[in-house]
């Protein structure tokens, strides 16, 4: 068994004979060896899985993409036959059926070793309101594990499982990851099945997915994703069956100085800048912004109403016998009592103003880094404020479920005293495959090993520069470029990003009369009496497509373009009469050129760099940024 098993490792192990027995039999040695009885509230037999083994038949990674992994699933999510206790005895039952994103993966081919510790109820982001004795952090017993999804971050971390199914409704499924040192995907809300899930507040609720790396997190959030109308939260988000390539317009955003807190920890603040020089060499640098609306929209989580949405989870059981539920739990969620329904409709009203403010945003930026917590927390603050070190932890999570955005917490650079540290990014819904292409990347820079296991981040494979069989190429010159204004059209229909190029020197490329925003026109013309114009080569899916050109304007539409590389996929075209008002900017080579010398004020091209910015100035930049924040 490998040091850390990553899917792809195994799979590797397995094609060289490797049988999953020998990997099963040493998850049970690495358990047993670990010797912490926190993390799981429920084993299988090994024997048990030893049978699921041998079911699965010949290894066969095509049919069963998930063939012999190992996996867990955090104890408020249901599996037919074993109880379901969200870390409460008394409430416990053993449900008949599997929740549907469970199912999915053991029809893949993974093997259930367990159900995992959590905060009772999933309430909290310290992994310590349990009743059993909670898991250890994986790398530092005297910090907090993290929560609510506490076993199922240690167990990754430690190698026992390739992945394990968390929950997040405010940071469950991000902080635990940032804490032990692993990645946690937490995906657009409805994109995963919640039927099956014990809920703390159905309408933010979302399954999450920790693992080693992001390219195995990514490929179970692919195979758990998918419409369910027997869930009413469930969403048909489009989500490609591959992941994105990184555009290279992307807009990165990071908190300003107001909005920095690290809770008065220099070594904090410190590896957060050194997470962005990491991020600087792919993206270039970020550009501040601020995070006020966030914050005040995170208060409403449990100051506001919502937290009546987790009274109604459990509300049979607190009100019968509410010395049944962990003592911090009850004091949480028993502070619903205390607000009305016209306080429900106060929240909600509040929480739409502020959105707008949030939302605003998103005109700017593509994606949001954040730190995934202010800083490690001990299990010895606990001791004396069970409450105030859980709601700094979700500084930068708290607010991510109310907006409807994904998340993908990855680890960064340790603390210069070891303690690990992480950076989370953030985007608008759908975008979970923009995250992963980013995340993996950053992860891989941060030059820090899977876990606990000393294993380096394997680099990110190269996705595949073309269309899949169920996709169709779309090559775009103007506006809908990575990082211009109408690239959301795109993203939102989940485009994929696959390559940049340019056309063959056949085309003229005009500005055309008109905007906000501003737009080309590119013109096919005689062989040889253009220029090479560049473009970016999307995929969409067939139905996806359809929706995209019935939105097309006059006189755009929608042609075959060539480009210089030999391909030949679909493209904005002009009508030649909508050129008659137009200006030939062909000289430019492109829209982005043109835009950059408009912007210089310049009447010449400019040079135009494609490639990411690798100058580590982002320290500088936020040097004094971080130095304010931590005086706070």
């Amino acid at each position: 068994m490998p040091p850390f098993p990553t899917i792809s490792a195994l799979h590797a192990a397995y094609a060289s004979g490797l049988g999953p027995r020998e990997v099963l039999a040493e998850t049970y040695r690495r358990l047993a060896a670990i010797d912490d009885p926190g993390i799981f509230l429920t084993l299988l037999p090994e024997a048990e899985t030893f049978a699921a083994a041998a079911a699965l038949g010949p290894f066969d990674p095509t049919e069963k993409p998930l063939w012999g992994v190992p996996f867990a699933v955090k104890d408020n999510l249901d599996v037919a036959g074993l109880p379901t206790t969200a870390a409460c005895p008394d409430f416990a039952f053993v449900p008949s059926e599997t929740a549907p994103c469970v199912a999915r993966l053991l029809a893949a081919g993974a093997i259930l070793i367990g159900k995992t510790n959590l905060d009772q109820f999933a309430t909290g982001l310290v992994g310590l309101r349990t009743p059993h004795p909670a898991p250890r952090n994986a790398l530092n017993a005297d910090l907090v594990p993290g929560g609510s999804s506490s076993g199922s971050a240690v167990a990754v971390a430690h190698g026992l499982v390739a992945f394990a199914l968390g929950t997040d409704t405010a940071g469950s499924g991000r902080v635990p990851a940032g804490l032990n040192n692993v990645v946690g995907l937490k995906p657009s809300l409805g994109s995963v099945s919640n039927r099956g899930l014990l809920p703390a507040c159905r309408t933010l609720d979302t399954v999450s997915v920790f693992a080693g790396t992001v390219a195995d997190a990514d490929r179970v959030f692919r195979i758990m994703a998918g419409y369910d109308a027997a869930d009413p939260y469930s969403r048909d988000l489009p989500v490609p069956t591959q992941p994105p390539g990184l555009p290279p317009g992307l807009r990165v955003g990071m908190p300003d100085a107001a909005s920095l807190r690290f809770g008065g920890d220099p070594l904090s603040e410190a590896a957060f800048v050194a997470g962005l020089d990491d991020l600087a060499t792919l993206t270039g640098r970020p550009n501040a912004v601020d995070l006020a609306p966030m914050f005040a929209i995170a208060a409403l989580l449990y100051d506001g109403p919502w937290v009546a949405e987790r009274y109604q989870a459990v509300r049979p059981l607190i009100e019968r016998s509410p010395q049944a539920l962990h003592p911090t739990t009850r004091a949480v969620i028993g502070r619903a009592t205390a607000f009305t329904a016209a306080d429900a409709f106060a929240g909600l009203y509040r929480l739409a103003e502020l959105r707008r403010a949030a939302d605003a945003l998103w005109e700017h930026i593509d994606v949001l880094v954040v730190p995934t917590y202010p800083r490690p927390v001990a299990c010895a603050e606990l001791e004396v404020d069970p409450i105030g070190p859980n709601s700094e932890l979700g500084t930068y999570t708290n607010f991510v479920n109310l907006l409807d955005l994904c998340a993908l917490a990855v680890p960064g650079r340790f603390r210069t005293d070891g303690l690990p540290a992480g950076l989370t990014l953030i985007a608008p819904r759908g975008r979970d495959g923009l995250l992963a292409a980013l995340g993996a990347r950053l992860h891989a820079a941060a030059g820090v090993p899977i876990g606990t296991s000393g294993e380096s981040v394997p680099v990110p494979e190269a996705g595949p520069a073309s269309a899949g069989p169920d996709e169709i190429e779309l090559a775009v010159i103007g506006a809908h470029l990575s990082g211009l204004p109408l690239n959301r059209e795109l993203t939102g229909l989940g485009a994929r990003f696959l390559r940049m190029g340019a056309t063959r020197p056949d085309y003229r490329l005009y500005a055309l009369p008109g905007g906000p925003p501003r737009r080309p026109g590119l013109l096919r013309v005689a062989a040889g009496a253009g220029a090479n114009i560049a473009a970016e080569v999307w995929a969409l899916s067939p139905a996806a497509f359809g929706r995209f050109v019935a939105a097309i304007p006059a006189p755009l539409g929608i042609g075959t373009l060539h480009l210089a590389d030999g391909t030949s996929p679909k493209g904005f075209l002009v009508e030649a009469e909508g050129i008659a008002s137009g200006t030939d900017i062909t000289r430019y080579g492109g829209w982005r050129s043109y835009l950059a010398a408009q912007s210089d004020g310049a009447d010449r091209p400019p040079r135009l760099n494609t490639g990411p910015s690798t100058s580590p100035s982002v320290r500088a930049l936020s040097a004094n940024r971080c130095a304010c924040a931590g005086s706070r």
